[in-house]
């Protein structure tokens, strides 16, 4: 992971954009809604995508997404229909294409993968083997991207995992 700062951050977009996105990401479209602009630099409607995830890292807030001609047909395609109304909780992954042309100019620009992304299990505490499995990578790495990139967890279940790893202090006892 990138933790460069790109120099589109400074200009604070209410939408995501190639520079939230510094690898492809896989995110759960919630709902699609025809609204207007957010930046109101247009009277323009867009189709907007507003996702199930809160954060694209953590502490940063994830943003909804303009669905333009090109990830709407790839929409259509990934949900075998053409109404946004049936754009729901659909996986896709986000990806920057760094030749989108735009007028005569190559620019950046999100993109939404054609292909679904792989479905992976849920892994909960009640799986014994697999979440033993789970807590080994967690110690070994220090962190969980092993573990959910095979695997969904719940955000509880993560913090259960991170927190059964993590030592406890004893209280000194007086006997």
């Amino acid at each position: 992971m990138n933790d460069k700062t790109h120099y589109r951050k400074a200009f604070d977009s209410p939408y995501l954009s190639s520079a939230d996105i510094v690898e492809p990401t896989v995110l759960t479209v919630r709902e699609v809604r025809l609204e207007g602009d957010k930046t109101k630099k247009t009277k323009d409607l867009f189709n907007t995508a507003y996702f199930v995830e809160k954060e694209i890292r953590p502490g940063e807030k994830l943003k909804p997404m303009i669905l333009n001609a090109t990830n709407s047909k790839t929409m259509k395609g990934l949900t075998d229909s053409a109404f946004i109304d049936d754009w729901t909780n659909v996986r896709i992954t986000v990806y920057v294409d760094h030749n989108v042309k735009f007028g005569k100019e190559s620019v950046e620009g999100l993109r939404i993968s054609p292909q679904a992304p792989a479905v992976r299990k849920l892994l909960t505490p009640e799986m014994t083997k697999a979440w033993e499995r789970a807590k080994e990578a967690y110690k070994r790495d220090g962190n969980l991207d092993a573990v959910l990139a095979r695997a969904e967890i719940s955000r509880d279940d993560q913090l259960t995992l991170i927190a059964e790893c993590t030592p406890q202090t004893q209280e000194p006892t007086n006997a």
